[in-house]
């Protein structure tokens, strides 16, 4: 059996509209050391869904989206993340969308993504404290909040790699 083939953690993101997604994209180049840079800005709403809730969770986000319009979300403020920054993403509708998703999955969770969660895009990470808390201040000297898109959300197999697509579901 191929790598491709065998059973992986699930990872589940917020999906950006174009605008957006290419706006995070070019913060995290700017940022992020290119050496670790293998994925696209993304928004984690869960780390490690077991393999053999693939079918289960897909239902369950089609649900959440089909028909259903676009969560409002904001970039509302930036986060220290100790070795590095994240734009820190405000919306009560994607919360409850992700807390229904939570209730459903509760005792398959693991403690990463039982406890409390912090929507956030990483666009700098792995560098000493000291550089990350210059771009904190840098970037906290002109923040301004802006609204952004939830398109939809996705699913993705980790093996280890850059994630693998499993499925995407798109808000009206």
């Amino acid at each position: 059996m191929t790598d491709a083939l065998l059973p992986a953690p699930i990872i589940v993101t917020a999906v950006f509209r174009h605008e957006d997604q290419a706006w995070f994209e070019r913060q995290r180049r700017a940022y992020f050391p290119p050496e670790r840079n293998v994925l696209a800005a993304h928004c984690t709403m869960f780390h490690h869904l077991a393999p053999e809730l693939g079918a289960e969770l897909k239902r369950r986000l089609s649900a959440a989206t089909r028909g259903q319009a676009a969560p409002v979300a904001r970039v509302g403020g930036l986060m220290n993340l100790g070795r590095g920054v994240a734009y820190r993403i405000e919306s009560p509708d994607l919360e409850a969308i992700r807390a229904d998703l939570a209730d459903a999955f509760g005792s398959m969770l693991i403690p990463q993504d039982r406890g409390g969660w912090r929507p956030h895009v990483t666009i700098q990470n792995k560098v000493q404290p000291a550089e990350a808390k210059a771009l904190l201040a840098a970037l906290s000297a002109e923040f301004l909040s802006r609204p952004v898109k939830i398109a939809g959300l996705a699913s993705w197999w980790y093996r280890g790699g850059p994630w693998e697509a499993l499925s995407r579901h798109m808000f009206a």
